[in-house]
């Protein structure tokens, strides 16, 4: 073996020791270290948030160099809660942390994209007709020309085009469409405001003055927006995160807490010191059922059924067989359960309808101010009232 680590002693650098031959001075080159230092050296540091339809609103520190975001790291400036309250730091997630990585990312458009059949027919459209809405009824109203650039959607084909044309191009699809078919023809969507206020607010704007339709970034959320009125009486406007640490117990249906929710995911599992129980609904072993009590998997398509089974239990065991004061105050401050409801004949039988609403009774039981819109319920003397 050692005859073998001999042959090595070529590679053997010469320098001059010291410490008795403990240690040796080699002159080497030592720049490629500069390449490390460089790597963490900034000219400044600035304060943002990330506007990436998080409404975490993060506090970050943005290291910048040559005008350009070297890294970011999390404040710890946040201001102070109640005594009996975790902070809200630490705040921040991974995403935020690597946001820089999007900034520069080579895969991000920098460019407008057209479909390469669309930008055919634009361009021989508007070499025949010097009106850009002209040309673009050319090609909308010949049936051949639409269906073809219409049946390319989905199937990629975009290339590079400049921010004149693709403008050009809205600007005359959308004055074709409010002249044929009215202003109200044009729909649009503004990004959510939690992404990117500008972009919100110049959507928006540009809408209301064409006359258009304002679609909300809450109509893509399925049977959320009636949903939630419905159920809690107000649209999703539920209390911060930070109220966490006043229940005491939790249920987390539908939501991977430390996931979606990371900044403030400490305030799930920092009440549990406090003995509160916690609960997960989710089919699968995720990232909030190792901080919960209990693991719920229920099958997929059965949280429905589930629910109706919890809920038949509250109400046979706690409302019905053996009422409870906590659940009959409850039910009466926080819910529309004490509100008639008219019945209505289906096939035979009597079925839940709408609400009992003054406006159905005699005199509007005296309600002027839209007794249209006003439930009824019966008092503690029998009387039916608009409260």
């Amino acid at each position: 073996m050692s005859k073998f680590l001999d042959r090595f002693r070529y590679f053997k650098q010469k320098g001059e020791t010291f410490a008795d031959g403990h240690g040796q001075l080699l002159e080497t080159n030592r720049d490629w270290e500069d390449g490390y230092r460089q790597r963490w050296q900034h000219d400044k540091i600035v304060r943002s948030t990330h506007g990436v339809n998080c409404t975490g609103s993060c506090s970050w520190k943005i290291y910048v160099k040559n005008g350009l975001v070297t890294w970011e790291t999390q404040q710890t400036d946040y201001p102070r809660t109640r005594p009996d309250m975790p902070n809200h730091e630490p705040r921040g997630c991974p995403r935020g942390a690597s946001y820089s990585w999007y900034l520069y990312s080579a895969n991000r458009l920098k460019y407008p994209l057209m479909r390469k059949r669309l930008m055919k027919m634009w361009r021989e459209a508007k070499k025949l007709h010097r009106d850009p809405v002209e040309a673009w009824a050319s090609i909308i109203e010949d049936a051949d020309k639409a269906k073809s650039f219409k049946q390319a959607r989905g199937r990629g084909g975009f290339v590079r085009s400049s921010w004149q044309e693709v403008n050009e191009l809205i600007a005359a699809s959308n004055v074709y469409t409010v002249k044929t078919y009215g202003p109200d023809r044009v729909a649009g969507f503004s990004p959510i405001p939690a992404m990117s206020m500008v972009s919100y607010a110049s959507g928006a704007r540009y809408l209301s003055l064409i006359g258009g339709t304002c679609l909300s970034f809450y109509d893509w959320y399925c049977d959320l927006p009636p949903a939630s009125p419905q159920t809690w009486g107000e649209q999703t406007d539920v209390p911060e995160s930070a109220d966490w640490y006043n229940s005491s117990y939790i249920i987390a249906w539908g939501s991977n807490v430390p996931q979606t929710r990371t900044p403030d995911a400490h305030f799930f599992t920092e009440v549990r010191y406090k003995g509160t129980k916690t609960v997960a609904v989710t089919p699968d072993y995720a990232e909030i059922a190792k901080l919960c009590d209990l693991w719920l998997a229920p099958k997929q398509g059965t949280d429905a059924a589930m629910a109706l089974a919890m809920g038949h239990v509250m109400l046979r065991e706690f409302h019905l067989d053996n009422p409870r004061q906590y659940f009959t105050d409850y039910v009466r401050r926080y819910t529309d359960m004490p509100m008639l409801v008219m019945l209505e004949e289906r096939d035979g039988y009597y079925a839940a309808g709408r609400m009992l609403r003054a406006a159905d009774l005699v005199d509007s039981l005296g309600q002027e101010n839209n007794p249209e819109w006003k439930t009824v319920a019966i008092n503690s003397n029998g009387e039916m009232v608009a409260p």
